[in-house]
C-alpha cells in the first residue's frame, strides 16, 4: 500500500496551488536563514579552535559527499513517508544536529554530524524544487523560481545580520539557528496531503541529464563551489585582510542582498531571453567581480558593493539553470533533472570549500577571490565552447 498522502496531487497537471507555493517558499526562507548562520558560525568556531581554513574547506565539502549520498533514495523516501513529512523531519534533523555542534567538541565527530546535517538540507531542497517546478505555470516559471530564489536569499542575507547583533560566542547563536529551522517547518506542516505526487519507479541515471543539458547543470555545480565554498570562506577572507568577525559575516549578507534584489528581475528575464547567453554572460560577471575583489578590500565599502552586485548577478546561474530544467522536463524527467541539478550543486560544494579554503591558505589573502575568478572562467570557456559547437538553442 501507497503511503503517499491520499490528498496528492498528480505532478505539473493541476492550477497552481498559491497556499502550498506560499508555504514551501516561507519554508526555504528559514532553510536560507539557518544556512547562512551556520556555515559562517562554524567556520569561525573552527579557526577559533585552531583548524586550518584547508580542514574548515574539507569538513565543510562533506556536505557535498552527503548530498550525493542521499540523492538516489530521495523519490524511494518520499514515496514510502511522504514529502511533505520528509521535508519536515529533515528540518528537525538539522536543528537537533546544529545544536550539537556546539556541544561537541572533538573535530573528528563534526565530519558524520556536518554529513547528517547537509543531508537533511539535500532532501529539502531537492523535494522543495521539485515542488515549485510543479506549481509553476508555465509561462511564468522563471519568474516564480525567481521568487523562490530570492527568499531563500533573504534567509540567506538574514543569518550573518543575526550573527553580527548577537556574536559567534556561545549558546545563543546556534539556540536562534535551531529554532528558525524549526519554524521554518511549520507552514510545511499546513500543506501536508497537497504536494505533487513524485513518480514512481526510481529516479533516471542523473548523469543521463548531465550530458543532455550540460550547460544548467553544470551551472548548478559551478554555483554550488562559490556559494558554499564562498559561504564558508569568505568570512575567514574577512579576517585575514583586517576586518572584525562581526564585520566578516556582513560581507555574506552583501552577496546575500544583491540575491535579493536581482532575481525576481532575472527569472522574468530568463522567461523572454535566451537562457544560455544568461548563463554565460553570469558567470562572465562572477570573473570580473572576483578579480576586482583584492583591490578593494582595503575599502569596506566599496567591497560591500562588489560583493553585491556580483553576487546577486551570479546567482542567476542557480535561477535560470532550474528554469530551464523546468521549460524542459515534465513528469518523471522532471523529478530526475531536479535530482541531477542537486547533484552537481553537491558535486560544487565539494570543490568550492576545499578550492578556496586552498587559495585562501596557499595564496594568503587574495588567493580565495581567484580561485573563485578560475571557476567561473573555467565554466564561461566550456559554456561558449558548447554554444559555438550546438548554437544558443532555447
Amino acid at each position: 500500500m501507497s503511503n503517499t498522502p491520499p490528498h496528492s496531487v498528480p505532478p505539473c497537471g493541476r492550477p497552481t496551488d498559491y497556499w502550498a507555493l506560499a508555504a514551501v517558499i516561507s519554508g526555504i526562507t528559514g532553510v536560507g536563514a539557518a544556512l547562512s548562520l551556520s556555515l559562517p558560525l562554524l567556520s569561525i568556531v573552527l579557526e577559533r579552535r585552531g583548524i586550518e581554513p584547508i580542514f574548515v574547506g574539507i569538513n565543510t565539502a562533506t556536505a557535498g559527499i552527503a548530498a550525493i549520498a542521499i540523492l538516489p533514495f530521495v523519490t524511494r523516501l518520499a514515496h514510502r513517508f511522504g514529502t511533505a513529512r520528509i521535508i519536515v523531519l529533515s528540518f528537525v534533523t538539522m536543528a537537533v544536529t546544529l545544536m550539537g555542534f556546539y556541544v561537541v567538541h572533538p573535530f573528528a565527530f563534526w565530519f558524520p554530524m556536518r554529513f547528517v546535517f547537509a543531508a537533511s538540507v539535500t532532501l529539502i531542497f531537492a523535494l522543495t524544487e521539485f515542488w515549485i517546478g510543479c506549481l509553476a505555470p508555465p509561462g511564468r516559471r522563471g519568474f516564480i523560481v525567481g521568487v523562490y530564489t530570492a527568499f531563500l536569499s533573504i534567509g540567506i542575507a538574514i543569518g550573518p545580520l543575526i550573527l553580527a547583533l548577537v556574536g559567534t560566542e556561545g549558546v545563543q547563536p546556534f539556540l536562534i539557528g535551531s529554532l528558525a529551522i524549526l519554524a521554518a517547518a511549520v507552514p510545511v506542516l499546513f500543506v501536508s496531503g497537497r504536494e505533487p505526487l513524485l513518480p514512481s519507479g526510481g529516479q533516471k541515471n542523473l548523469f543521463h541529464y548531465v550530458a543532455l543539458a550540460p550547460l544548467a547543470l553544470f551551472a548548478a555545480l559551478v554555483f554550488g563551489a562559490v556559494e558554499s565554498g564562498g559561504t564558508a570562506i569568505l568570512p575567514l577572507y574577512g579576517t585575514a585582510i583586517g576586518l572584525a568577525a562581526n564585520h566578516s559575516v556582513i560581507l555574506v549578507s552583501a552577496v546575500a542582498l544583491g540575491n535579493i534584489l536581482s532575481q525576481v528581475p532575472i527569472g522574468y528575464l530568463a522567461d523572454r531571453v535566451n537562457k544560455r547567453i544568461m548563463l554565460i554572460v553570469s558567470a562572465a560577471v562572477g570573473v570580473g567581480g572576483a578579480l576586482i575583489i583584492p583591490f578593494v578590500s582595503d575599502h569596506f565599502l566599496v567591497l560591500l558593493g562588489v560583493l553585491f552586485i556580483t553576487g546577486g548577478i551570479v546567482t542567476g546561474l542557480y535561477t535560470i539553470g532550474l528554469t530551464q530544467l523546468g521549460a524542459r522536463y515534465k513528469g518523471a524527467d522532471l523529478a530526475s533533472a531536479n535530482a541531477a541539478f542537486v547533484m552537481m550543486y553537491a558535486f560544487g560544494m565539494l570543490v568550492g570549500p576545499i578550492s578556496l579554503g586552498a587559495g585562501l591558505d596557499l595564496f594568503p589573502p587574495h588567493g580565495f577571490a581567484i580561485a573563485i575568478a578560475a571557476i567561473f572562467a573555467i565554466y564561461v570557456v566550456l559554456g561558449s565552447l558548447r554554444v559555438m559547437k550546438d548554437g544558443v538553442g532555447a
